[in-house]
């Protein structure tokens, strides 16, 4: 029997649920022990990330139930079904880094053909580590069909001697360890303390960065995604979640409904001003272009660009994930953000009301510590700004949070690496010098491949004490915890014959991150000449498997290093077939 509230021959769950001719697929549910009224009620995707990779995700699984709950209260059928994740903690430093960006698209790809094969009528999306974010996000709005995220939440901070810990400082130890400024034995404790509990790292990194995008873009309840991951509180944000995704289907209010130009520009600003990673203009793009909507790293960027940075969060700040929760988290941000006439109000979330409905509710005020007053900002501008110049006509980023402005200028002889591997053994024995600028290459999407991140580079250089004594630019990518003058996303990228394949060691670079400018003191002529003379794409050996078809099918950073045409090519949407 049907639920009165659900018209179920206009779901895409009526081809495996209805009529005779489905008598065999019912006999497959039965055998599952789904019930006769669930069997002809909204079918509900559970899509987690689960896995014993790495602290992100291991609550997911424990979480994806109470979401079930949820969906079975409101008179749904939920179908909980997982995917892959690779941690980039994990993957950070070696080879498996290759695997990080790409298999954000391959959990976009698995989700839609799970959800595809077995009709599913909508999607309650579980994520906990950096790509499994905006990869769950892309399949929603792919799919566009009635969708609600879930973000797994952020790991308790570590404590040594009084202070709060996180990987961060792992990463930066091994610097430190490397310089003499740290025992094997102290180094050893750090590594037992860092990371206490399940969650995903604790800093305004990319995972907590993208959690916040997920409330401001609308994806997620607000409030859902501050509390950390060991909080068993957090069941009632996934009960909640279970119910609203009915609510959706019920009101035929799809993922592409909420994710609107104006919603991508409300979650920019969120990252500009909790000084988000510079992944977020890699995926903001790339969620876009899911949704059919031009917004590419230059239109990220300009609003990066007029958006305070007033939340006071590591790695360029003070404060962690549990930390902004305690002090009201996105609601209150986003508050802050509408005083200045920063937000657009009339956006669709996932509860099924506006961002303005949603704000009007929050009582909560700023504390002063974590979350500053808009009108007296820690900067004047986003902890992200954009660059563009005749080294990168594609443009390319910079995390500037945290640091002064005459940090934000930089002039220096290039010292060029063919990989981050070449890099970091070079910092390891200190092979460059002070005011140089650290040139790493041949990492992009395509070259790579997978576009890198370089953490295990830019920490040692931390830990050596030299974050801002060089700078550094990549065709590849950054983590969420980067600090120093980093600046990556160049493009066109090396693979493809960008101006940054013709560097040589000794051209002088410069980085001006003020005026949002990045060049190389070479006339056109002599770039002409170089690209001439160039010998093409430094071969890799993936000459075959998932990293090889990344490689083919990868488009540049500035519009998300997407692997297909997306919405604007579509020809049937699947909720109506």
């Amino acid at each position: 029997m049907q639920n009165s509230r659900f018209d179920k021959s206009r779901l895409p769950s009526r081809h495996v649920t209805e009529g005779p001719a489905r008598a065999p697929h019912r006999s497959y549910f039965y055998a599952m022990g789904v019930t006769d009224e669930e069997i002809h009620a909204p079918w509900v995707g559970v899509a987690t990330c689960w896995n014993e990779a790495a602290p992100c995700n291991i609550a997911l699984n424990r979480q994806a139930q109470s979401v079930k709950q949820g969906v079975k209260k409101a008179g749904g059928c939920p179908r909980e079904f997982t995917t892959i994740t690779v941690t980039d903690g994990i993957a950070m430093g070696h080879e498996g880094m290759r695997s990080s960006l790409a298999s954000r698209d391959a959990i976009a790809d698995t989700v839609e053909l799970t959800m595809r094969g077995h009709c599913y009528d909508a999607l309650v999306g579980l994520a906990g580590c950096d790509k499994s974010l905006p990869g769950m996000m892309m399949a929603m709005l792919r799919l566009n069909v009635p969708s609600v995220f879930i973000y797994g939440g952020s790991i308790l901070p570590g404590k040594l001697n009084g202070r709060d810990v996180v990987v961060q400082d792992v990463f930066e130890a091994v610097g430190q360890h490397a310089a003499g400024k740290l025992t094997d034995a102290e180094l050893d404790i750090l590594e037992r303390v860092a990371c206490p509990s399940a969650g995903a790292c604790g800093g305004q990194y990319t995972a907590n960065t993208m959690a916040c995008v997920s409330e401001a873009i609308g994806l997620a309840l607000m409030n859902s995604s501050g509390m950390p991951a060991p909080y068993e509180s957090r069941d009632a944000y996934g009960l909640a979640s279970g119910e609203a995704v009915m609510t959706l289907i019920e009101r035929n209010i799809r993922a592409r409904d909420v994710v609107t130009r104006k919603a991508l520009e409300n979650a920019a600003r969120v990252v500009a001003c909790t000084g988000g990673s510079t992944n977020a203009a890699l995926h903001l793009p790339a969620m876009a272009h899911e949704a059919g909507i031009d917004f590419d790293l230059f239109d990220v960027c300009d609003i990066f660009r007029e958006t305070p940075y007033f939340v006071n969060l590591r790695p360029g700040g003070e404060y962690v994930a549990k930390d902004l929760y305690e002090a009201g988290g996105v609601p209150v941000v986003m508050r802050e953000l509408q005083k200045a006439g920063l937000i657009h109000d009339d956006c669709m979330t996932a509860s099924g009301r506006t961002i303005g409905e949603e704000l009007a509710l929050v009582t909560r005020e700023i504390d002063g510590k974590v979350i500053h007053p808009v009108a007296t900002p820690l900067s004047a501008t986003g902890g992200v700004v954009g660059l563009k110049g005749n080294l990168a006509p594609d443009g390319a980023v910079v995390k500037v949070a945290g640091m002064a402005p005459e940090e934000q200028v930089f002039t220096g002889p290039a010292r060029v690496f063919e990989c981050e591997e070449d890099a970091f053994a070079a910092v390891q024995v200190r092979g460059y010098r002070e005011g140089e600028v650290i040139v790493i290459r041949n990492e992009g999407p395509a070259g790579g491949p997978g576009m890198r991140e370089m953490l295990a580079t830019t920490a040692a250089l931390s830990g050596q004490g030299m974050g801002k004594k060089v700078a550094l630019i990549t065709d590849g990518r950054f983590s969420g915890a980067t600090r120093g003058f980093c600046v990556g996303h160049v493009g066109p990228e090396a693979a493809h014959g960008g101006p940054i394949a013709l560097l040589r060691d000794g051209d002088v670079i410069t980085i001006d991150a003020i005026k949002g400018e990045i060049s190389v003191a070479l006339d056109e002529a002599e770039l002409a000449a170089r690209k001439a003379a160039w010998a093409g794409p430094r071969p890799t050996d993936y000459a075959a498997g998932a990293l090889w078809k990344y490689a083919r099918l990868v488009g540049p950073a500035r519009q998300g290093a997407v692997t297909h045409p997306g919405a604007e090519a579509e020809t049937h949407v699947y909720m109506d077939q």
